[in-house]
C-alpha cells in the first residue's frame, strides 16, 4: 500500500514538472476548500466536491445546466425514454480516455456496476432506481428501471463517475484508481495528497476546450477548514477563491483592492437529524420538540447576518415540487417544546448529545453552539460534540450519530435526496422508515405528469416534516471571497467547474 502510494505520488510529481517546464504561462486557480479529499477509489466518497472533481477528470454522465434550467450531456451525447422503465443513454462518440482509448458503452455499464457494488462504493444510493443496464452495441446503454422513474437523470448524472473497464480488468480497482487514473473529462489529474490537497490540469485536446479556451489550466483544491485560514490566504494571494466566508468576514474581503464577494442562493439544505431507532429519538414527539425549540430567525437575523433564508420543509423556494403552504410548520415555541417532552414521559428533560461539523459549513460549530441554550431552554439537557470532520462524516454515513447538524447539498429536484435520507432501504446516515413515506415516493418516482408528481411529492414532505427525523432549518447564501482577476460564478449546487472559471 504505501509502495504503491509513493510511486503513484511520484508519478502526479512528474507530471507538475513537466507541465512546469512546458508551459510555464499556464493560468492557474487556487481554491480553499472545506470537504474531504481523502481516496483515490472515485466510489468511495459521496460528497458534491469529489463529485465535480471527477465529473472532471474521469467523466460523468452529465450534469445539470442552471442557467438553460435542464440537464446537458458530458460523456452521454443524448438520451431517450423508450418506455417507462426504459431508458437510452447514446455515449458521445468520438471521446477517448487520457490514455487514448475510445470511451464505449461497456465502459458506463462497468462504472454503474462499480457504483453498485464497489466494496468501498458510498454511492449505492444513486443506482438504487436502477434494476440493471446492459451495452446493446458500441454506444448505446439500456437502462432499466425498477419501477418508472421521472426524475432518473438527478440520480445519475454528475453522480455516475465513468472509470475504464480496460484498466479495471487489467490492473483490478486498487492499482487501476491510483496509478492509472486516466479519465474522459477535460481534465487530468496531478496529484492528491490525502488531506491536503488535489491538484487538476487540462487536457489540451479534449474537444470541450473548444468551447471553453478561457478555462484554467490547473486548478488546485486546498482543504482549509477553518475561515480565518481561508480569508488569510485569499488576501495574501496564496488562493483565488476561499469558499463559505462567513457574514463577519465579508468587509474584510471587500475592503481589500484586490478582492470581491460573490454571494449566491445555496441548494444545500441545513438539517438537523435525529435517527429513530436510537433513545430518545424513536419518539416523534421528542423530535418535535426540537423543532420547536429552535429560533431559526434570530439565528439567521444575528449569526447569519441575514444570509440565509428559512426552511419550513424539507426543500425552499426555487426548487423542484416547493410548495409554500406545506404543512405543518413549526414556530418557535418552547413552551410548546415542553410539553412534548412530558407527554413523551420525559417530564424532567432527557439528555441528548449534539455532534456539530467544525469548519465544513457556514459558521456550523457557532450556529450549533447558538442551539445547545435553545435546546435546554425548551427542557433538554443538551450538550455539543465537536469531533473532526474526517471522523464525523466516517460515523453519519454509516449511521452511527443518533443527532447531528448537517447539509444536503445539490438539491434542485428533491427525488434522490428524500429517497436518500428517508426511503426505507436508502441511507443509514438517519436510519427513518416509515411505509407511507415510501409509498409516496414511490409514486412520485413513477409519475410522468408534473402536476401529479408534485402533489406526490408535497404529500411525502409534508409527511417527513411532522414526521420529524430531520428538522429543517435554513438555506445558505453563501458567500465566497474571490481575486478580482477571476471570475466565476458559483453554482446552487455548489459543484466547482473549471469550464466556469476564467483568470484574467
Amino acid at each position: 500500500m504505501k509502495r504503491l502510494m509513493v510511486s503513484f505520488l511520484l508519478l502526479g510529481l512528474s507530471v507538475n514538472v513537466s507541465a512546469r517546464q512546458v508551459g510555464a504561462a499556464e493560468t492557474r486557480v487556487s481554491i480553499g476548500v472545506t470537504e474531504t479529499m481523502d481516496t483515490f477509489n472515485p466510489y468511495a466518497d459521496s460528497v458534491s466536491l469529489m463529485y465535480s472533481v471527477w465529473c472532471q477528470v474521469l467523466g460523468c454522465l452529465g450534469t445539470y445546466d442552471f442557467d438553460k434550467g435542464q440537464h446537458v450531456g458530458l460523456v452521454l451525447e443524448r438520451w431517450e425514454v423508450k418506455d417507462p422503465n426504459n431508458w437510452l443513454f447514446h455515449v458521445r462518440k468520438g471521446l477517448k480516455f487520457h490514455n487514448g482509448t475510445p470511451v464505449t458503452a461497456r465502459d458506463i455499464v462497468h462504472s454503474m456496476g462499480r457504483t453498485r457494488s464497489d466494496p468501498q462504493s458510498k454511492q449505492t444510493q444513486n443506482i438504487s432506481a436502477v434494476a440493471s443496464e446492459k451495452a446493446l452495441n458500441d454506444y448505446t446503454v439500456q437502462v432499466t428501471t425498477k419501477i418508472p422513474t421521472a426524475p432518473l437523470l438527478d440520480y445519475l448524472f454528475d453522480r455516475i463517475i465513468i472509470t475504464s473497464k480496460d484498466l479495471y480488468d487489467k490492473h483490478g480497482a486498487e492499482i487501476a484508481d491510483k496509478q492509472y487514473p486516466f479519465g474522459a473529462g477535460p481534465y487530468k489529474f496531478r496529484e492528491l495528497i490525502p488531506g491536503q490537497r488535489l491538484v487538476i490540469g487540462k487536457d489540451k485536446s479534449h474537444p470541450m476546450w473548444k468551447q471553453y479556451p478561457q478555462a484554467p489550466d490547473e486548478i488546485v483544491f486546498r482543504i482549509m477548514r477553518e475561515p480565518e485560514q481561508r480569508v488569510t490566504a485569499l488576501l495574501n494571494n496564496e488562493i483565488q477563491i476561499a469558499q463559505f466566508v462567513p457574514p463577519h468576514l465579508r468587509e474584510r474581503v471587500e475592503r481589500s483592492a484586490n478582492h470581491k464577494i460573490v454571494k449566491f442562493h445555496t441548494a444545500e439544505l441545513m438539517f438537523l437529524a435525529m435517527m429513530p431507532k436510537v433513545k430518545p429519538w424513536d419518539n416523534k414527539l421528542v423530535r418535535q420538540a426540537v423543532a420547536y425549540a429552535i429560533d431559526r430567525d434570530t439565528i439567521i437575523n444575528t449569526i447569519l447576518r441575514g444570509e440565509a433564508s428559512r426552511l419550513d420543509g424539507p426543500i425552499g423556494e426555487g426548487q423542484y415540487g416547493y410548495d409554500p403552504k406545506l404543512q405543518p410548520k413549526y414556530s418557535y415555541n418552547p413552551e410548546k417544546a415542553k410539553e412534548l417532552l412530558k407527554q413523551a414521559g420525559y417530564p424532567n428533560g432527557v439528555d441528548v448529545e449534539l455532534q456539530t461539523p467544525v469548519g465544513r459549513y457556514t459558521l456550523d460549530k457557532q450556529l450549533s453552539e447558538a442551539m445547545i441554550p435553545m435546546l435546554n431552554a425548551a427542557g433538554f439537557r443538551a450538550k455539543l460534540a465537536t469531533p473532526e470532520w474526517a471522523t464525523l462524516w466516517a460515523n453519519v454515513q454509516v449511521g452511527k450519530v443518533p443527532f447531528y447538524y448537517m447539509g444536503r447539498g445539490g438539491v434542485v429536484d428533491p427525488s434522490a435526496a428524500l429517497a436518500q435520507y428517508f426511503e426505507t432501504g436508502g441511507s443509514p446516515r438517519i436510519g427513518y422508515s416509515n411505509p407511507k413515506v415510501d409509498e409516496l415516493l414511490k409514486q412520485e418516482r413513477q409519475t410522468f405528469d408534473p402536476a401529479k408528481r408534485k402533489k406526490a411529492l408535497a404529500d411525502a414532505m409534508s409527511l417527513i416534516t411532522d414526521e420529524a427525523p430531520a428538522h429543517f432549518l435554513w438555506r445558505h447564501q453563501l458567500l465566497f471571497g474571490m481575486a478580482k482577476n477571476v471570475d466565476y460564478r458559483p453554482l446552487p449546487s455548489e459543484r466547482i467547474f473549471g469550464w466556469n472559471m476564467r483568470v484574467k
